[in-house]
């Protein structure tokens, strides 16, 4: 398998000009949660795709203690039809495969898997408009659970959080009427039915595409629109309540970062994946966002990423 460097502009590592493409949810403009859109193909590797309650006093981003991290530092990340990882201590990207077995084309108009999410085992499970899958990490291979149209902005949040035994999948929905509002969600691994956690949020505020939680640490989503603008053109950090699924505190715009679709975390930096392909590291350093390029190339387009709910919260 290879490993591949990613680097500004269109360079990789293997000498090769590739790109991959990705995207994630978000409403009726974007492909995912309730649009749609048919992507191109591009390739990278040997690889083809186409198409308030409650808060913590240090973020998981600098400061914390959590259980025993994984042995292998992993963040994943997928556009329409392919599987990636990211090393995060080196920045290698590994592509995986492309899904198999997985229905990725709905009456929507859209194709792809919408959004991932990995348990503390680092156990992959998948959205699209047509069913909830685990995947095989090894070769991108599904295994279906239930068929229905199925939310993005996933994460497991850790057990005692939603239930008080066991890690809970969860994830919002935008509710359109009588104008957009965020739903938290929490959806049955094994049957793949989705429940209403509270109510509607009230907040004009909506999720811009991902939800990211580590044991012991915040939960964060990033954020889109408002009343007044206030997380656009470029979207927000914010953290929430992982019980409840309500805003705790927006800590603002994420610099000139917008659709944020994917989102994961590992040892003290959260990592974010956009639809305009461009992938950054960010540090919640007290109130201030810190982000750093890691790459960005035209025609790049994400779709989601996800990483274990005990990834380690500090560096390792």
């Amino acid at each position: 398998m290879k490993h591949l460097r990613l680097s500004f502009g269109l360079s990789i590592g293997v000498g090769v000009a590739a790109m991959f493409l990705g995207c994630a949810a978000g409403t009726s403009d974007d492909v995912g949660g309730a649009g749609g859109a048919t992507a191109s193909t591009s390739s990278i590797g040997s690889t083809t795709s186409s198409t308030t309650e409650v808060s913590s006093s240090s973020g998981f981003m600098t400061a914390g203690t959590g259980g025993a991290p994984p042995v292998m530092a992993e963040v994943f990340f997928h556009s329409p039809d392919t599987l990636y990882q990211l090393d995060p201590n080196t920045k290698d990207v590994t592509p995986i495969g492309k899904f198999a077995g997985c229905e990725v084309t709905s009456n929507f108009g859209a194709t792809g898997i919408m959004d991932m999410a990995l348990d503390k085992d680092s156990k992959m499970f998948v959205t699209s408009h047509l069913g909830l899958y685990t995947v095989n990490k090894a070769d991108a291979s599904c295994t279906k659970i239930a068929s229905g149209d199925y939310p993005n902005s996933l994460s497991f949040v850790p057990a005692g959080t939603v239930d008080p035994n066991e890690e809970t999948l969860v994830g919002y929905v935008i509710v359109p009427n009588p104008v957009n509002k965020n739903q938290y969600v929490k959806i049955d691994t094994t049957t793949g039915q989705i429940t209403n956690i509270g109510s509607p949020w009230t907040e004009s505020v909506v999720s811009s595409g991902d939800i990211v939680s580590v044991k012991n640490g915040p939960t964060y989503l990033t954020l889109k629109g408002g009343d007044n603008m206030e997380c656009s053109p470029n979207d927000c950090l914010a953290e929430v309540n992982p019980q409840t699924g309500k805003l705790v505190k927006n800590y603002g715009q994420i610099d000139s970062y917008s659709k944020i679709f994917g989102f994961a975390f590992w040892g003290g930096s959260s990592y974010g994946f956009t639809n305009a392909g461009t992938l950054f590291e960010l540090k919640l350093m007290g109130n201030a966002i810190i982000t750093t390029p890691i790459t960005t190339s035209p025609g790049l387009v994400f779709w989601g990423a996800g990483s274990s709910t005990l990834a380690p919260v500090v560096p390792q």
